[in-house]
């Protein structure tokens, strides 16, 4: 019998301990974010947005004990549509935040019409309905064709190896493609106000994110689709980690680093691009 055992692999020990330090990383930005939540470089960029992307974060991490030990159908169903959604969540706050950095510059101008789009409730229906399409699908694919724990006794003479099966592969893609549609167009948008002033600089973190992001799916899937038994899990966990990693990293760690080591630059005069010479 084969799969990723707690007992028996210390690669699974190693997936554990690096998603439990990241899940209390996150953590503790979260911490650290609640209490300068009144500080200047926390709201601009709507912190509940933050706060949101940063719950997914660390569901993301813990998604990752879905994948490790003996499978069944229940934690089959659970890894793979888990991740798509956590995800999806996680790609649509980034692409609602690029979105009202182009609002908000747009709406600078006298007289702009983009001003009405200046609405507290834009990023949240921006998220809910990427969000929902992501969850539909991941709906419809477990009421047609749910994955399933598999025994394979083909491919490694002697082992029989316990994996999960998707189902439908079609719906299987079709989730992965629509987080990949979701993650191209916040890159592509990130990239394009990345050049924006000073106030809407954290594009530049989002297409940063989105570059990390795509580059790690991207490389996954023909390792993924080259491997099989517990090598393809381990594929599957490391891009769920790297990609959570990358999106914490990127989006966070500047931030971050400003509230704790440069609060001088964590003043409305900075983020508006008037910084005393």
């Amino acid at each position: 019998m084969e799969f990723i055992s707690y007992q028996n692999d210390t690669i699974a020990s190693a997936f554990s301990c690096v998603s439990v330090f990241g899940c209390l990383l996150t953590v503790f930005i979260f911490g650290i974010f609640i209490s300068y939540r009144d500080t200047p470089i926390v709201k601009a960029n709507n912190r509940n947005l933050s706060y949101l992307l940063l719950v997914s974060i660390i569901l993301s991490f813990l998604s990752v004990f879905l994948f490790l030990g003996r499978p069944n159908d229940v934690t089959c169903r659970l890894r793979e549509t888990s991740f798509g959604i956590f995800f999806s969540v996680a790609v649509s706050s980034l692409l609602a935040k690029t979105v009202m950095v182009c609002v908000a510059f747009k709406s600078t101008k006298p007289g702009s019409p983009w001003r009405k789009w200046l609405s507290v409730k834009l990023p949240y229906t921006i998220v809910s309905l990427c969000s929902s399409f992501q969850a539909l699908i991941c709906i419809i694919w477990l009421s047609i064709s749910p994955p399933f724990q598999d025994l394979d006794t083909d491919s490694y003479p002697g082992k029989i190896i316990i994996q999960c099966n998707e189902g439908s592969d079609i719906w299987f893609y079709s989730m992965l493609g629509y987080l990949g549609l979701l993650a191209a167009v916040s890159l592509v948008l990130a990239f394009m106000v990345r050049t924006l002033p000073d106030s809407f600089n954290e594009a530049k973190y989002i297409t940063f994110s989105m570059l990390v992001f795509c580059s790690v799916w991207i490389s996954m899937i023909p390792a993924y689709l080259s491997t099989r038994g517990k090598n393809m899990v381990a594929v599957e966990i490391f891009a769920v980690m790297a990609s959570s990693a990358g999106l914490l990293g990127c989006v966070f760690f500047p931030k971050c680093f400003i509230i704790l080591f440069k609060s001088e630059m964590n003043r409305k005069a900075d983020l508006l691009g008037k910084r005393e010479n």
